[in-house]
């Protein structure tokens, strides 16, 4: 007969908060992707983009590049969280999470109601997501520069020197 060995939790390793950034903006991009991948399956869709619409806008090269900077913005926020310095990082999200929340909003425009439920629960998430982003660098960890401890301006000197 077996006996059972006691197990152990996982252990919880602690991640640094430019991947945290870096992967709400990789899902909040994902998750624009499949709802407009979605939105094909509605009734009509595909034959009001074959007419030159989408909802109540006409299909233009202003609305096609607006809709490159609507995705493209969070892609280069992977990128970014990832590799800006602290500090800037921090802003950078904040700044462009907040305004990303009446983008969110605003992809509603021109939906009936009988897609309500649908659009209300896709800008939820979407908004749970920047929400995410917002307080991850809203609460991102401080050090204080002590008095000894080099800037980094002094670090990259001291580097090239040598």
């Amino acid at each position: 007969m077996r006996t059972r060995q006691p197990t152990t939790a996982p252990e919880d390793q602690r991640i640094p908060v430019q991947a945290k950034l870096a992967a709400a903006w990789t899902s909040l991009m994902f998750f624009y992707i499949y709802i407009d991948y979605f939105h094909l399956y509605q009734p009509g869709a595909i034959d009001q983009i074959r007419g030159g619409g989408i909802f109540e806008f006409n299909i233009t090269p202003t609305l096609m590049t607006v809709f490159v900077a609507v995705i493209g913005i969070p892609a280069l926020m992977v990128m970014l969280s990832m590799t800006l310095p602290g500090r800037v990082n921090r802003a950078t999200n904040l700044v462009v999470a907040t305004l990303y929340i009446p983008v969110t909003v605003f992809n509603a425009a021109g939906a009936s109601w009988d897609w309500a439920l649908y659009y209300g629960f896709h800008i939820a998430i979407e908004v749970l997501l920047l929400a995410f982003i917002l307080r991850s660098a809203w609460i991102w960890p401080r050090t204080a520069l002590s008095a000894t401890m080099p800037t980094s301006r002094q670090a990259d000197r001291a580097q090239q020197q040598t």
